[in-house]
């Protein structure tokens, strides 16, 4: 029985409309009726994951309880910073396909042992947890260039997706390989809206499209 996946998003909503989008072109359908049944909350007033860590907890564990009552089975976050709050939306009594745990088994799979990591503090904190659980050593960007990163970060989710954002997303990717990165994250959602594979001459790891592929195998087991 094809499970029905709810979706905690809007943060932003580009970024969730790109998963959904992922989730869509991974689904394998001969009909129309193939397609997962999806429940989607974009919910663009959750509190900023990066400053109020304890209202972002709370929308998070409301709109986990509301896509449970709305038929949800299975939960996925098309935000990596809010999986800094992962129990309080299992907490719904509902399975999570972890967005953190997906990315690091995509970047292992991809051969790399040291990986490059563009995301929040909050998101980094993450992933060199799971990284190390992994067996995976996270290279993350200097203060200064985490700075940066932000600001663009910011950037896009007011909707400047254009060269020069592309550019200065391209050139941080770029010293984290100069790091020793043997493979780069996606550790953020809004970092593929400007970036792509073709940006890096090592593997890049879209973890919202490595999310997207996940949600697919678990709603079809």
């Amino acid at each position: 029985m094809t499970k029905t996946l709810g979706v905690l998003g809007g943060m932003g909503p580009a970024a969730t409309l790109d998963f959904l989008a992922k989730l869509q072109a991974a689904t394998p359908v001969a009909k129309e009726q193939d397609h997962l049944r999806v429940l989607v909350d974009i919910n663009p007033k959750v509190p900023d994951r990066n400053v109020d860590d304890e209202g972002a907890r709370t929308a998070l564990a409301a709109m986990a309880v509301g896509l449970r009552d709305a038929g949800a089975q299975v939960l996925a976050i098309a935000c990596n910073t809010a999986h800094a709050h992962a129990e309080a939306v299992t907490a719904s009594g509902l399975p999570l396909v972890n967005l953190i745990e997906t990315a690091g088994l995509a970047a292992k799979a991809a051969g790399a042992a040291r990986v490059g990591v563009l995301g929040t503090a909050g998101a980094l904190a993450l992933y060199r947890r799971e990284f190390a659980h992994q067996g995976l050593e996270a290279v993350t960007l200097d203060d200064h260039e985490q700075v940066e990163f932000m600001a663009l970060l910011y950037r896009i989710k007011r909707g400047d997706v254009g060269p020069a954002s592309r550019e200065t997303m391209a050139a941080l990717a770029h010293r984290l390989v100069g790091k020793g990165a043997q493979a780069v994250v996606a550790g953020c959602t809004e970092v593929p809206l400007v970036m792509g594979a073709a940006d890096l001459a090592v593997p890049f790891i879209d973890a919202t499209e490595a999310l997207a592929r996940r949600c697919v195998e678990v709603c079809l087991a």
